[in-house]
């Protein structure tokens, strides 16, 4: 019997500076898919995936979402006294309950890893997971409840990954996988590997489950790969001691920390939604033909 998932870290104290100037004053994860912020839609798939207690990792200019998490009380009052009673029985239903968010404070800029390793007070000695709050992954079953699926039946450590084209593996973390009896294992990572060296075109993509012995390897990682503690290379380290299984995500993902990712996640978000797709189906409608005149006139 393994132990279930029961905590998740969300590392959100990056700068955003893929997506400035709009994250000069609001935090990335606040900006917004449609009408929720990027970070609600990774805190409601790590409860929909049984997680009982999310840990987020702030800095510096991030208590907006620290308010976000938080019950809005005078908001509460106005929206009801205007007999705007469903929108505040939403929004009230949405808030976390109390103790089910806690917050952290990584006080340097110093990488992935090193913001995983802040939370270890709390989640403590227990495997956990990690949700990259860029990265929205979209399908029928939370990418997330895959992966605790996958624990309870084999332990160990879980990472999801997706296939990139060939020729894009060098923007990646690279993994290579063996054949086993039991299903495929891990046994090699690669960050960003130069052009036409990659093992592989299945690259990491945000969702992991992680043994509690990850935070003595962090805490002892040597900087790596921009002079952060990489959590790649304390991968590395982990894969020696412990299986770590792969989960091919199959549906969406969408990288919101960029702007091209950023707008495909609102339009295919607005789609899923039959308030919304009607009145901008007809605006898509116009705008393919357009792009491909240009495609055309380009040539």
């Amino acid at each position: 019997m393994h132990r279930k998932i029961r905590k998740a870290v969300i590392p959100a104290a990056g700068f955003g500076t893929r997506m400035l100037p709009a994250t000069k004053s609001i935090p990335k994860e606040l900006l917004t898919i449609v009408d929720r912020p990027i970070l609600d839609y990774i805190v409601s798939e790590a409860f929909a995936s049984g997680i009982e207690h999310v840990v987020i990792v702030t800095g510096r200019m991030k208590s907006a979402i620290e308010d976000h998490f938080d019950h809005a009380f005078e908001l509460d009052v106005s929206l009801r006294k205007s007999g705007k009673h469903a929108i505040a029985d939403r929004l009230a239903g949405d808030t976390p309950g109390v103790g089910a968010v806690s917050f952290v404070r990584q006080q340097e800029a110093r990488g992935l890893g090193h913001a995983i390793w802040t939370a270890r007070h709390i989640v403590g000695d227990e495997p956990f997971a990690v949700l990259l709050p860029d990265m929205l992954m979209v399908a029928d079953e939370p990418c997330l409840k895959t992966m605790t699926d996958i624990h309870a039946r084999h332990g160990g450590n879980v990472i999801a990954v997706e296939k990139c084209l060939p020729e894009d593996a060098h923007k990646f973390g690279i993994v290579s996988l063996k054949p086993t009896a039991d299903g495929p294992l891990v046994n090699g990572l690669v960050e960003k590997p130069a052009p036409g060296t990659a093992p592989t075109n299945f690259f990491i993509s945000g969702r992991y489950i992680l043994q509690p012995e990850i935070f003595g390897l962090l805490e002892n990682q040597e900087p790596g790969a921009g002079g952060e503690i990489q959590l790649t290379d304390a991968l590395v380290s982990l894969m020696g001691m412990q299986e770590i299984r792969p989960l091919e995500f199959s549906g969406r993902t969408f990288d919101c920390g960029s702007p091209a990712g950023f707008v495909a996640a609102n339009l295919h978000m607005a789609m899923q939604r039959a308030d919304i797709a009607e009145l901008i189906g007809p605006e898509i409608d116009r705008l393919v033909p357009e792009r491909a005149d240009a495609g055309s006139r380009a040539a």
